[in-house]
This record gives structure tokens, sequence and C-alpha cells, in this order.
């Protein structure tokens, strides 16, 4: 099958190879068992998908320009499976890999591919378990924020650090956009945009380069960037429709009603600050304290752009969520509220999420 073919979840085999008899006869093998999508180096590589396995049949130059586009973004940590020729030099490989002579018999090198494949079913299948657990955690997680802040009770510090380390730790090994199918199977609106922004803010620090602290303080603030929605009505929160005037003054009250219940609890002036100022606009038109520019903290720019996208591509039962590049093109055109060099920054991390 060619690069072409659209590969969504369905799981499937890369095998880049420069001989064109030897790939035909591999890639039919394979194929019988798992899809296989061949291509010759130099090729545009699919996205990484449900990649169990690349297979590089390549000579010296073209294992070393594969090896860098495959250490590139989500491929570096899919299996790798060389058939190494006689000039080949050493390359760096993803664990679970393997190396074999390029003149090993094809059965070999078949039951090799094939072994492979199922080590690689088995570690899915048991990242997929943790996935889910993970997701369970970090709802129950904000959940019980959540609550603690409309009692008014004392929001644990402990919970917001497991929180965090769970979004960290799941966009990280996994990617945005299976951390986002998780959140998605859980029932509570209010928690799964939380944890949406939260898993897009860890992605958008990967992708920026943010060192370890900063990355964690990202996502930590987008954690709590909606706390204070726990005092909100939830027939406002849910309300199907257009907020009447009276209703729309006090959903906009939450960044200030969220800064203060974690200001009162000694929570890290940062984050108190991207809770209280994620609606502002860079040209001063946002809410509640009408900032503008520079008056801003990277920190809560950052998160802004995170929340408007989630909110944007987000089912909603009041109306369809946007693709994603429906959703980047809006916010560009709403001139004056997103940051435009950190929004275009962002647009790794939406086609990460599609």
């Amino acid at each position: 099958m060619a690069l072409g073919a659209r590969i969504e979840d369905d799981p499937f085999v890369l095998l880049l190879s420069d001989r064109p008899s030897e790939r035909a006869a591999l890639a039919r093998a394979i194929g019988h068992v798992i899809t296989c999508l061949t291509a010759e180096t130099g090729e545009a590589l699919p996205g990484r998908g449900a990649a169990r396995l690349a297979v590089i049949d390549l000579d010296a130059a073209g294992l070393a320009t594969a090896s860098t586009i495959l250490d590139q973004g989500p491929w570096r940590s899919v299996p790798r499976l060389v058939l190494a020729r006689s000039d080949s030099r050493p390359v760096r490989l993803p664990a679970a890999s393997r190396v074999l002579p390029v003149a090993a018999p094809r059965e070999t090198v078949l039951a090799g591919i094939f072994a492979m494949i199922e080590a690689a079913t088995r570690d899915v299948r048991a990242r997929g378990r943790k996935l889910h657990e993970q997701g369970a955690a970090a709802t129950g997680i904000v959940a019980d924020l959540f609550d603690s802040a409309a009692l008014g009770a004392r929001i644990d510090p402990a919970a917001i650090e497991q929180g965090t380390e769970i979004v960290l730790a799941a966009v990280s090994e996994a990617g945005i956009r299976t951390w986002l199918d998780i959140v998605w199977r859980h029932d509570a609106g209010v928690y799964q945009h939380t944890l949406s922004v939260a898993g897009y803010a860890a992605a958008f620090g990967a992708v920026l380069g943010l060192n370890g602290a900063d990355q964690e303080r990202l996502a930590r603030a987008a954690l709590l960037h909606d706390i204070g929605k726990s005092r909100i009505p939830a027939e406002i929160l849910n309300k199907p429709g257009r907020l009447s005037p009276e209703e729309w003054r006090l959903m906009c009250r939450h960044p200030v009603i969220g800064a203060d219940l974690l200001e009162a609890q000694g929570i890290e002036p940062e984050v108190i600050a991207v809770v209280r100022h994620h609606h502002e606009r860079i040209d001063g038109m946002g809410y509640p304290d009408r900032l503008a520019g520079p008056a801003i903290s990277d920190l809560t720019l950052l998160t802004a752009i995170c929340d408007v996208f989630s909110a944007l591509t987000e089912r909603r039962a009041y109306r369809k969520p946007l693709a994603p590049r429906e959703a980047l093109a809006a916010m560009a055109a709403e001139r004056g509220h997103l940051d435009p060099a950190l929004l275009r920054a962002f647009a790794p991390v939406a086609e990460q999420g599609t």
C-alpha cells in the first residue's frame, strides 16, 4: 500500500526500501498480517498513527536520511528493523529495535519482523491500559479540585502536582491526539475541557522547548485555569444556547473567582496570573482587567491559545466543533486577541491533535 493511503487508528508497518522486487515481496508477506505502507527514501512519511514498526532497507545515504526524518516528531519512539549493508554507518535507534544484515534470508527477516510486530502490539495494549488509568485518575483529580473549590475547602497541592504529572507523562509518552481520545471518553464537560487544555499546554511547552520547570508550571496553570467555574451554576455552564446578559456577566467572573480562591491558598503567583488573565486580549479589550500586550504574562498567552483552540475544536451541545485548520484560521482572523507569533508556533501542536 502506498503512502497516499489514509491511516488513522489501524495498525500498520512502514517499509522503506530502494529495492523494488524485495520491497514488493516483503510488503506482500507483511500484508497478510498487518497493513504495510511502502516508500522509497525521500518520500514524505505518513503521521505515526498506529505504526507498529518501521523496516528500513536502504543504502547508506538513504538510511542516514531516513533516520534523521524518523528521529523527529512522533516516529522517534517507533521500533525499527534495519537491514544493514556493508557501507552502512551506525545510527541511533529507538528501544526494541534490531539490525540484520541485508543478506539475511527472507524467512529470517520476516520472522524478525513478525516477532517485533507481536512485541509492539503487546506494548501498545499495555500502554493503552495505562493511559486509560491515567485518564480516569486525572478526571477524578480535576473533579475533586473543582468540588473542593466549590465548597470553599482547601485545594490539595499534592493533587494538583499529581494531576500535572499525569498530563505531562501521558502527552509525552502517547502524544496529544491519544490523550484527547482518552479524555473525551469521560462524560464531564468542564473537566474534559480542563484536561484538554492541560494536554495542549503540555504539548505546546514541549514544542517550544521549555525547560522542565516551565513545562510543569504551564501544565499546572492550564489544569487550574478554569477553577473559578466551580462557583458558576451548572445551568449556566451547560446551557445549550446563547447566555443572557446577566448570565454572561456571571460567567465573566470566573477568572477573578478562581484567582481569589488560589491566592487565598498560597498558590504560586505565576499560576494565579494565568487563572485571572487567560481571557485578556493583547489589544486590551479582554477581561477582567483589560490588560494589553506586555502586561500579559507569557504563560498566560500560551494558555490562552490552548484554551481557545480547545474550545473551538471540542464537541459542544450548542455547536459543531471546528476542524483544527478552521480553528487556527478563525483564531488568526481574530486580530488583537492572541499573540500572532505564538499562535504560529502552536500550529504543529494543532497538527499533532488531528
